[in-house]
């Protein structure tokens, strides 16, 4: 069953670059290397994928923009300039937005950060992953912590709002190693911090690596530790967490990502890029090819590489809403949870195990929000899944 829903005034665009110098042994991200890029014909062809969404969702609000990838800093800032210059176009323009590039803190891309800026570009996310060589080196990174502080010098000079990312529970990190690259960090940080827990994932290298035994990470309740550690520390600074591996001081929250996660409508262009968009009442799911070459070809031939474009049904918005919006310290909120569902939230988790979970201190159900607690993010999958196991559907 699909409810009709009605249809956001605002929009968020996530545009997707999908090249990068080298791949990272843990990255199962759309991310390829070409030596020989028609930047032009990217540029075209990114472009009229946009004016092809543009058609569907009419001339809503933009309230961010995100280049994603990939390595989008490696893309030249007249690309950026012409795509966001047609975003303005074909779509209205809050006068708050957000547009964030990310980036990585290589020699080569840092110069180019002041380009970025003049292009439009307000909010700078910096791949930085760990603030020692060894630990670089283990994740196959490009640039050495001497690049890393000069490239976040660069952006912080340059923007007023950046962050940038690190990568723990690496093997053989001990807590007070961890302590102790999260303090140096905070130093350089100004007021957002995204913290990732390495998990190994099918497919890539440190797979392979681990299913042969020669990677080993460290044991669950070490991992446990350095994950509670972690938001001590940075809520000792004032940067608490607002989801479980993104840390803000107040009112600095990443906005794009809120837009995931409060499942609001946003546009994917670019190869394998996915979006939710409400048309006429339904919540549409797409996503794009993710091979470039393919999706430059049908790019060229159809005006978009759309491969799926599915609209969703209540069941399926439902689990999406839940999985994304408890990852959120605030939650989900009950109002919203009902516009975009047409259902109260109450009547789609199983009361009996929401009851239990508020009981045993997982989450926090009232009437106008649900959330999980510390200890229910900590367990997060398990939470969801016995919230979403109810007999009846709709």
């Amino acid at each position: 069953m699909i409810n009709k829903i009605e249809t956001p005034k605002t929009v968020a665009i996530y545009v997707h670059w999908p090249f990068c110098l080298s791949l990272c042994p843990y990255c199962d991200f759309n991310s390829h290397v070409r030596e020989n890029i028609n930047y032009m014909h990217w540029q075209s062809s990114l472009i009229k994928e946009l004016k092809h969404y543009a058609k569907f969702t009419g001339k809503r609000i933009v309230k961010s923009i995100f280049f994603g990838g990939g390595t989008p800093s490696l893309m030249p800032p007249s690309i950026v300039d012409k795509i966001i210059n047609e975003i303005e176009k074909l779509f209205y323009i809050d006068k708050n937005i957000e547009i964030t590039l990310e980036a990585n803190p290589t020699s080569a891309e840092s110069y180019k950060f002041k380009e970025f800026s003049r292009a439009g570009i307000n909010r700078v996310s910096l791949g930085v992953q760990a603030l020692n060589d060894d630990a670089l080196n283990f994740l196959g990174r490009n640039h050495s912590l001497l690049e890393a502080e000069k490239a976040i010098d660069i952006i912080g000079s340059t923007f007023a709002r950046y962050s940038f990312d690190l990568i723990y529970n690496r093997p053989n990190q001990s807590i007070d190693m961890w302590v102790s690259e999260l303090q140096k960090a905070i130093k350089m940080a100004k007021n957002h911090l995204s913290v990732y827990q390495l998990t190994i994932e099918p497919g890539t290298p440190f797979y392979l690596l681990l299913a042969r035994g020669a990677l080993k990470l460290p044991d669950e309740g070490t991992s446990a530790s350095l994950y509670e550690i972690t938001q001590e520390v940075l809520s000792d600074v004032g940067m608490d967490a607002y989801e479980i591996s993104n840390h803000a001081s107040y009112g600095e929250a990443c906005r794009h990502n809120l837009v995931y996660w409060q499942y609001g409508d946003y546009i994917g262009i670019g190869p394998g890029a996915h979006g939710r968009i409400t048309i006429n009442g339904a919540i549409y799911a797409t996503r794009q090819h993710r091979a470039p070459e393919i999706w430059l070809s049908r790019v060229e031939e159809n005006g978009h590489a759309t491969q799926t474009h599915q609209a969703l049904d209540t069941n399926s918005i439902i689990n999406e809403m839940i999985m994304m919006g408890l990852r959120v310290t605030e939650g989900i909120d009950e109002q919203n949870f009902l516009n975009r569902t047409g259902i109260k939230l109450k009547n789609a988790i199983n009361g009996e195990v929401s009851k239990r979970l508020q009981e045993g201190g997982f989450i926090i159900h009232d009437s106008n929000k649900l959330l999980a607690t510390f200890s229910g993010r900590q367990r997060l999958d398990s939470v969801i899944s016995s919230l979403l196991n109810k007999a009846n559907v709709y």
